[in-house]
């Protein structure tokens, strides 16, 4: 019989079941409801939530039976932006979120998905545009009720 996974639990807390797997994902397979997934170490299992959510790095999936998968942002290829100080940071992010683009908002930096388009504008701002594979977990929206979701200007 095929386990399932119908809640979420944050990996802020503590867990009270056993975490028998983790499953990887990129940003793009992390924003789901129902899909068939398969852990790192083999466990199959139905995610199965009753709307749309995006799994964040190191959130526990909790199955039926009350045991958990881990969560795991998988690298993909992504641009670090670094900037001279605070305000030259806030500038650029302010340019980001004006073109709605899912960024990470990093301690000291900010990181986007691979753009050519966009490295170029920040690098026309004075910033500098870090290629690397990493895990890419974006700050959710605030129209999006958490998620990263767009919305409406009108």
């Amino acid at each position: 019989m095929m386990r399932h996974a119908t809640e979420i639990a944050s990996g802020e807390g503590v867990f009270p079941g056993e975490i028998i797997d983790t499953v990887t994902l990129d940003f793009d397979s992390r924003r789901r409801r129902r899909i068939k997934l398969t852990g790192d170490a083999g466990t199959e299992f139905l995610l199965d939530l009753p709307e749309v959510r995006t799994l964040r790095d190191g959130d526990i999936l909790r199955l039926t039976d009350g045991s958990g998968i881990k969560v795991k942002a998988k690298d993909e290829p992504v641009v670090d932006i670094t900037c001279k100080d605070t305000a030259h940071l806030v500038r650029v992010a302010w340019h980001l979120g004006n073109r709605h683009l899912p960024t990470q908002l990093l301690q000291d930096r900010l990181r986007i998905r691979q753009d050519h388009v966009i490295e170029e504008m920040v690098i026309q701002l004075g910033a500098m545009a870090s290629r690397l594979d990493a895990p890419f977990d974006p700050e959710g929206g605030a129209y999006g009720h958490g998620e990263t979701e767009g919305h409406s200007h009108g």
